[in-house]
């Protein structure tokens, strides 16, 4: 499979994924509104995500994919199914005691998080409660992040690729059908939104086991304390761990940034914490679709030519990946702060979600939109490292990165107050996706093809065209005013969108961009 098949099959995937989490974000957003409550759930799903960084596709990914990758390389087929093994049994029960320990110190997790719920003893309570019941959810999901490091390895991309779409139709099911009946019994309508949580981390888990099992290469996750004691002692599982430590510190100073910015929303307004959730969502159509596609796609591939010292085709799916971020992250980009409020009126502005909302919403995704680019590129540039077992490079830079967002923060949440916790992450991203590109420039290992220069002047001047037509359709249409006219503007909506693809790669070929030459590196 082509890498850019590959990375098609995976956006695809990740489409369904985003449409499906949008319909989830609207049932929610016309459901519950945005208040201390909505608060409540967005920083009891954080707790376990946070920590799902460290288990799952954040730290662990990180050191275990190119770990496998190398493994398979270098030693074979069976040697790399005996680390399989040996890693899911250590992980399985370093996850147990972690969810344990979790569920039991709930209200210093969220009071860590979010101390401002402090002011309102209610959201404070349904916080704990509901991350209680949710904490379990790291098991499920860090037991995912293994099967998809296995199957990705294998270059099997569309199962680990499908199963988010699986936690968007479980919360779904709970916002439609949940929440209305446990209002009927009495039960604050929101926590039915917590078992949708868990119920689509199990499906999300079930899901990967005929894949693995076709491939042969199920875990067998040791219950004796013999096995668990040879799994701690093979040699791949402290390689993993090894290259894992600096991993898990830079993985956790990006969760010390957003449990900074988490805290300081939950000392803002009410609603503050969900209308940076909202926006999020929306950011993560883009650097979900594009970004982790890539990530996913170029990880195994670059730790297999790493491995086999082919540095021109390592340096070669770089500047592939690259080239692509900057042909769809710039428009994406010029979309988010060009049209958002039509965007987030479409999307959420139903039932509770008021016109101000709207506003709020639409403030914080132009922070986002701002460093959409860098947000995008760390997904391709990080792994450039970590594809040599280099994790202490990307650790500095993130430090350094994570000092500058705060003081960023310091300087623009006075002003922008959420929108500024937004604006700040993005522009942390362009420099921490900067510090990474100078990094592979300097030691040699990216070497850029020509015409880069030419290319970037191609995609400015096809993004400015859009943007102008973008900038047109935001002020030419009442978006927030037709409310009561969903199907008209959703469809005037669809027809922006399609006339923006229209204008942008027209431009693109007019200004003589030959876009097959993405499918055929």
């Amino acid at each position: 499979m082509s890498l850019f098949k590959a990375a098609s099959t995976v956006s695809l995937w990740t489409l369904a994924s985003r449409v499906t989490g949008l319909v989830r974000e609207l049932l929610m957003a016309s459901t519950f509104g945005a208040n201390s409550l909505t608060d409540a759930f967005n920083v009891a799903f954080r707790i376990p995500n946070l920590f799902r960084k460290l288990f799952g596709e954040g730290a662990f990914s990180q050191a275990f994919v190119p770990a496998l990758a190398h493994t398979r390389e270098r030693d074979g087929e069976e040697v790399t199914r005996r680390l399989v093994d040996s890693v899911a049994t250590v992980l399985a029960w370093i996850l147990l005691l972690t969810c344990g320990l979790g569920v039991a110190g709930a209200p210093v997790l969220v009071w860590a998080l979010a101390s401002g719920f402090k002011q309102d003893p209610h959201s404070f309570e349904a916080a704990v409660l509901m991350t209680r019941f949710m904490f379990p959810y790291i098991g499920f999901m860090s037991l995912v992040a293994l099967s998809a490091g296995v199957l990705n390895t294998w270059r099997r991309f569309a199962v680990p690729a499908a199963t988010p779409v699986l936690l968007n139709v479980a919360m779904i099911a709970a916002a439609w059908l949940g929440a209305p009946w446990f209002k009927s019994m009495g039960i604050e309508p929101i926590y039915a939104m917590a078992g949708g949580v868990m119920l689509g981390g199990l499906l999300q888990l079930l899901v990967q086991i005929p894949a693995l099992h076709r491939l042969g290469l199920l875990p067998r996750i040791g219950i004796a304390w013999t096995r668990i004691r040879d799994a701690w002692r093979d040699p791949g599982v402290r390689e993993v761990a090894a290259m894992m430590a600096p991993a898990l510190l830079g993985v956790g100073v990006a969760q010390i940034s957003l449990m900074i910015n988490t805290q300081i929303a939950s000392w803002l307004a009410p609603g503050s914490v969900t209308w940076l959730g909202y926006a999020d969502r929306l950011m993560e159509f883009p650097t979900a679709m594009l970004g982790v596609a890539l990530g996913v796609v170029l990880m195994p591939q670059l730790a297999g030519a790493r491995a086999s010292n082919d540095s021109e085709r390592y340096s070669a799916m770089l500047d592939w990946g690259l080239r692509l971020v900057v042909l769809l992250g710039v428009p994406s980009s010029v979309a988010l702060l060009a049209f958002n409020e039509p965007l987030v009126a479409t999307l959420f502005h139903y039932g509770a979600f008021k016109d101000s909302d709207v506003q709020q919403v639409a403030l914080a995704l132009a922070g986002y939109g701002a460093g959409l680019v860098g947000l995008v590129a760390i997904k391709v540039l990080a792994p450039g490292f970590y594809a040599s077992q280099d994790m202490k490079t990307p650790v500095r830079i993130a430090i350094t990165v994570l000092v500058l967002t705060q003081l960023l923060n310091i300087a623009l949440v006075p002003l922008f107050r959420h929108a500024g916790l937004a604006l700040s992450i993005g522009l942390g991203a362009l420099i921490n996706a900067g510090l990474l590109l100078a990094g592979l420039l300097r030691r040699g290992s990216y070497k850029p093809m020509p015409g880069w220069g030419v290319f970037a002047l191609q995609v400015i001047a096809a993004s400015a065209l859009l943007a102008v037509f973008l900038m047109w359709g935001a002020s030419h249409f009442a978006w927030t005013a037709m409310r009561a006219e969903a199907w008209k503007r959703a469809g005037l909506m669809a027809l922006m969108l399609a006339g923006s693809g229209a204008i942008y790669f027209m431009a693109l070929a007019a200004a003589g961009v030959k876009l097959r030459q993405f499918a055929t590196r």
